[in-house]
């Protein structure tokens, strides 16, 4: 049974200040919670990353950061590699959102590279696919999904590729209050585990985490959680507040132990 994973990416909010008080206040929510029956993780600015590591630590969250470069040292003003974050205690790191993909040029090959570079520093990839609103309108999810996929594990062994998460984030559903039905996210997490299924086998397909993202909110993760192929949420704006991100992960866990 695969263990569901929440991930809060707190995007470009929050100050150093603010995310403490954050991390405290969720730190204070799940003290008593099993970590062994769910994986929390926090992605904060990376300018917060090492405050919000040494709040969580010892609790049953994990840090991660929103974004990596793909060489480990070197002339690249502006950039973090993956050697930084690890050393600033990530486990995980998210790779390909699509904002990054729509503001900052990210491709299916540097999200490649940067999948790669992190597995090789011991980061767990969230590696984010997605279709626009004029792509599912135009019938060419599954297209999109492909291209995603396939040109974003190219070259990776399926020993690799077990140790990935895959987000599954429809654009128009984020931050627009829109979210895919749970339906339509089935529908494309199964059509990811049977893709994953035809690259690599069954065994590996069956075994990695598919999340949901888009508009995840109290009120629709159960339903959305209740789907087979469905295992976890990354979550974007309800992971701002304690009482949101805390009653998602509640709820979440909740469905996953009853299946």
């Amino acid at each position: 049974m695969r263990k569901p994973i929440i991930a809060g990416n707190w995007k470009m909010y929050k100050t150093i200040s603010q995310a403490i008080e954050l991390a405290n206040g969720l730190k204070r929510a799940f003290y008593d919670l099993d970590a062994e029956a769910i994986d929390i993780v926090l992605c904060p600015v990376f300018t917060a990353l090492s405050e919000v590591n040494e709040v969580i630590s010892g609790s049953p969250m994990q840090l991660g950061a929103q974004d990596v470069f793909w060489q480990q040292e070197g002339a690249f003003t502006g950039e973090v590699s993956p050697l930084m974050l690890k050393d600033v205690g990530c486990k995980y790191v998210i790779i390909g959102h699509s904002e990054r993909r729509q503001y900052f040029g990210e491709t299916n090959q540097t999200v490649n590279k940067k999948v790669k570079a992190a597995l090789q520093n011991g980061l767990i990839p969230i590696m984010c696919v997605g279709e626009t609103l004029k792509e599912r309108q135009e019938e060419k999810t599954f297209e999109v999904l492909k291209d995603h996929i396939q040109n974003g594990l190219t070259g990776l062994t399926a020993q690799e590729v077990s140790d990935i998460v895959i987000a599954y984030e429809p654009v128009w559903a984020i931050g627009t209050g829109k979210n895919a039905t749970s339906q339509q996210a089935q529908e494309a997490h199964q059509f990811i585990r049977k893709l994953l299924t035809e690259m690599f086998n069954k065994e590996i397909a069956n075994n990695i985490r598919i999340q949901y993202g888009g508009s995840v909110k109290p009120d629709n993760i159960e339903e959305i959680m209740q789907q087979p192929d469905v295992d976890g949420a990354l979550v974007g704006g309800a992971s701002l507040k304690v009482d949101s991100f805390s009653d998602i992960v509640i709820r979440a866990m909740k469905v996953k132990v009853k299946k």
